[in-house]
């Protein structure tokens, strides 16, 4: 009995007219993944089966899982990118991803079929987007989104290059960081020591943990003993209806291990019997969910989310007669102290989690400018006291 055919291998068949077919399947679809087949005819076995030869050795040298031009656009391949390939990628940033392709990319460019987009297409769309007035820094995300899709393109041989690899940005210009003075400081820290929230904000201002890291800690990466905090995740909120809050990594991915002050230590413990007493008043209502063993909670034993927090810090804001500051400010306003205490940029660099030294001199380079100069300034006036 003679042995069954591979796929690969292709198949030979006399058809009822008396001709041959030779038939092979050349790989899927990948925007129906059904079989892309491909037959030829002759009217002999011995050429059909040369024919055959022909197509498998065509098919070794092409890639035949692409589909053809015209089916796959650029649409249809954002949709493909968005499901398949961004398994690496942390929820809320996917979902950002989703909401830049669906508002931005796909009305004006993903109609294009993908091998026909052009440099010239992509730098017209966000030369359009900067007519519209969106921020430079906004536009360079929505790149930062084609260019990692149509990237991931080129890698599966879809594309030979990258079209928006060459295409021209507006330059983003950094704003200044925004931290809060001494003054307001003190005043912001009585209002924060009455209210309930606040010892959340508070952590952020004398740590610089961000306020995801913070809502995300666990009494387990707490070190009493030896005064370290292990930051090793974050909370990620919910965006979605449905969607339940999660724990994930920390923003650069690494876990980090902080030793704050003492005071820092003190209000930790003091949390900790605050949260023992709401579980006491709670009683068979407190319910930490699947989120277990948090520092902070709500009365309730559930997680606290980003929105809460916001409002609050805003109503402690106006209470302290201070204008607005984002929540996020506590954490700058932590490393602008931080470089006025003395503290160097590499230690700098490892409290607050970034990737690089570079980075933070970079941020927070005008704070260490400014104490040059005040050196100067002292140094100038010991000299003329000589």
């Amino acid at each position: 009995m003679p042995r069954k055919r591979a796929n690969g291998e292709g198949s030979i068949r006399k058809r009822e007219n008396g001709t041959w077919e030779a038939r092979i399947q050349l790989g899927n679809d990948p925007v129906t993944g059904k079989p892309i087949r491909k037959s030829v005819y002759a009217k002999t076995q011995k050429e059909a089966r040369c024919k055959l030869q022909e197509l498998i050795e065509k098919k070794n040298s092409q890639n035949y899982n692409q589909v053809e031009d015209e089916k796959l656009t650029l649409d249809t391949w954002l949709d493909m990118w968005l499901n398949n390939y961004l398994v690496d990628i942390k929820p809320n940033t996917i979902l950002q991803y989703e909401s830049v392709v669906r508002l931005h990319i796909k009305p004006a460019l993903g109609s294009i079929p993908l091998k026909k987009l052009r440099t010239p297409v992509i730098q017209a769309f966000y030369n359009d987007l900067q007519k519209k007035e969106l921020s430079s820094k906004f536009i360079k995300n929505i790149h930062g989104v084609l260019h990692r899709a149509l990237d991931m393109a080129v890698r599966i041989e879809y594309l030979q290059k990258n079209p928006s690899t060459y295409t021209v940005r507006p330059r983003v210009i950094e704003k200044p960081v925004s931290s809060i003075d001494t003054p307001e400081q003190k005043r912001l820290i009585a209002v924060l020591n009455m209210r309930p929230i606040g010892t959340i904000l508070l952590i952020a201002l004398y740590t610089g943990m961000r306020i995801g890291e913070i809502l995300g800690l666990t009494w387990d990466c707490i070190d009493f003993e030896n005064g370290n905090i292990r930051i090793a995740k974050q909370l990620n909120q919910a965006r979605k209806k449905g969607q339940k809050p999660e724990f994930g990594t920390p923003k650069n991915g690494k876990t980090r291990i902080i030793s704050p002050a003492s005071q820092v230590m003190k209000l930790l413990k003091e949390q900790r019997e605050y949260q023992n007493e709401q579980k006491e008043i709670a009683g068979e209502i407190w319910n930490e969910g699947h989120l277990m063993n948090l520092v902070f909670t709500r009365p309730d034993g559930s997680p606290y989310s980003d929105a809460i927090v916001w409002k609050e810090f805003q109503r402690i804001l106006a209470d302290a007669g201070i204008e607005h500051h984002r929540v996020h400010d506590l954490r700058h306003t932590f490393a602008v102290n931080s470089i006025r205490a003395g503290d160097d940029i590499k230690t700098l660099q490892e409290n607050m989690g970034h990737y690089s030294a570079a980075f933070t001199l970079d941020r927070y380079g005008h704070v260490t400018e400014t104490m040059r100069r005040e050196s100067a300034h002292r140094m100038e006036h010991f000299l003329d006291s000589l």
